[in-house]
């Protein structure tokens, strides 16, 4: 029986992302119909899904496979501070690479 309630415990953190991705890519979606200072392409949404994705996924498999709370805690972390570089560069260009956006 643990092993089931396991399974369903993963399927409601995985839904739990998904869920949370979409209501974060409705914010510019949304802000879009009633601006014009929001333009995002089609390929913005695309790299936006797959960043949050990628971060809400390792937080998944961090939880699934460490047990030690301070090494857990460390991952996490590491895996937001990611997220948020890598979006800042994407959005304002903070480490000027060709990714930049503006």
């Amino acid at each position: 029986m643990k092993n089931q309630e396991t399974i369903n415990l993963s399927k409601l953190r995985i839904t739990i992302i998904l869920v949370v991705t979409a209501l974060i890519l409705s914010i510019p979606l949304i802000a879009m119909q009633f601006t014009n200072e929001v333009k995002w392409t089609l390929s913005d949404f695309v790299a936006a899904a797959i960043l949050l994705l990628s971060a809400g996924f390792g937080i998944e498999l961090v939880i699934r496979k460490v047990k030690t709370g301070t090494l857990r805690t460390v991952l996490f972390v590491v895996i937001l501070l990611a997220l948020f570089l890598i979006w800042a560069e994407l959005a304002v260009g903070i480490f000027g690479t060709p990714f930049a956006g503006s």
